[in-house]
């Protein structure tokens, strides 16, 4: 079935963006499995490891990218996925503001908890 939205056409800045996106975390979490299927007994591996990372700036902001990477994605994706199945009018924007809100949320969410871990907030 051929996609109806227009700007989620191949070439255009969504589209693009869309599959940087998904290359950024497919590649992100290969790195990650690969480290629990292969490297699995290592410390840096288990919680402990993974708190005491977080106090390292780069490790948290890679996590942050990642969240809000993730969030971008799914969200874009799911309303993609709503415009091929014929939403329009207002319902389409509501549902567009609820995804986007959904979003941001989700990430800070996440923002948030990787700063308690990294003991910048209590």
């Amino acid at each position: 079935m051929a996609e109806r939205y227009s700007s989620f056409q191949s070439g255009s800045m969504t589209w693009f963006l869309q599959r940087i996106t998904a290359a950024f975390l497919v590649v992100v979490l290969a790195f990650h499995f690969f480290m629990l299927h292969f490297v699995h007994h290592a410390p840096e591996i288990t919680f402990a490891g993974t708190q005491a990372r977080m106090s390292q700036w780069g490790y948290f902001l890679t996590m942050t990218l990642f969240l809000i990477t993730a969030a971008f994605h799914g969200v874009n994706g799911v309303y993609a996925a709503l415009l091929n199945q014929g939403l329009t009018g207002g319902r389409k924007t509501a549902v567009k503001w609820v995804l986007i809100v959904a979003g941001v949320l989700l990430s800070a969410q996440g923002i948030y908890v990787a700063l308690v871990m990294n003991g910048l907030i209590s």
